[in-house]
């Protein structure tokens, strides 16, 4: 039986389909994010590597880089790099956490992995929309949007990978278009239209589009007659452990008392 999450070879014809006529402003977004990011750490990245459904895009913007693809398995060389980037692709993985492990063993020691993806409440406007309508118009529901990562679960992802200092947050983006099908279709250009392996295989009932576009209007629309759309830009940051990093106490070897520390009076607890 097939588990996969993922459709890769419609993933794959989705993003050469993307090429005729890119609009990737979002990634453009998430690069300048990962490169502030970096102008923070100091430290300097001397043979840097990037994970990207768009390689040679990102290439661009990372010209010192070694660009790989998102394939299952990586073509990262173990211990090559002091910086990996995992840009815009992790939430199609099929093993994020694989593919975090990789990017791991590519580290060298106190190497910087910075992973950039959708998750959170990305397109919650448009997924409501699609699933009420398909509701009231089939009375059934079938998966046409990837799940999303939440926050409170992404920092484990990266401590089950082995990394150290893990950190997870993300950056909320806000977008509007004339009409739900104009988002649609630039998602199309982002090469971000469905590929989930359980998705239907058949075109969507016109009137099942129709319903989302008026509900996606009535529900979400502005004043000025556009609507709305939500991307999170989901960050997850981690190093690769090395015997330089602050380590933690063993639990009972503290030398000072925290109430001594915040001024306050200790409270002991009832048994």
């Amino acid at each position: 039986m097939n588990t996969s999450l993922t459709d890769r070879p419609a993933l794959l014809r989705n993003r050469a389909r993307a090429m005729a006529a890119p609009a990737l402003f979002l990634h453009e977004a998430a690069a300048d994010e990962i490169k502030d990011r970096l102008g923070m750490v100091n430290k300097s990245f001397n043979a840097p590597a990037v994970v990207s459904g768009f390689s040679d895009t990102w290439q661009e913007w990372f010209p010192d880089a070694t660009c790989v693809a998102d394939e299952d398995t990586l073509a990262l060389e173990e211990g090559a790099h002091d910086l990996v980037i995992h840009a815009m692709c992790l939430h199609w993985a099929n093993d994020p956490v694989g593919q975090l492990i990789q990017a791991r063993r590519a580290l060298r020691p106190d190497g910087l992995f910075l992973g950039i993806f959708f998750g959170g409440e990305t397109l919650h406007e448009l997924r409501a929309s699609l699933a009420q309508a398909e509701v009231d118009m089939t009375g059934g529901l079938s998966p046409r949007v990837a799940p999303m990562g939440e926050i409170r679960d992404l920092g484990a992802l990266l401590q089950r990978a082995g990394f150290a200092l893990p950190v997870a947050d993300y950056l909320p983006l806000k977008t509007s278009y004339e009409s739900p099908l104009h988002l649609m279709r630039e998602l199309r250009a982002m090469g971000e239209a469905s590929a989930l392996a359980a998705r239907p295989r058949h075109a969507t009932r016109r009137s099942v589009i129709l319903r989302a576009w008026e509900l996606y209007t009535e529900t979400f629309g502005t004043d000025d007659g556009r609507v709305p759309a939500s991307f999170d830009l989901m960050v997850l940051t981690g190093w690769a452990p090395d015997e330089s990093q602050p380590q933690p106490l063993r639990p009972g070897s503290a030398t000072a008392r925290l109430a001594d520390a915040l001024g306050t009076t200790e409270s002991p607890l009832k048994d």
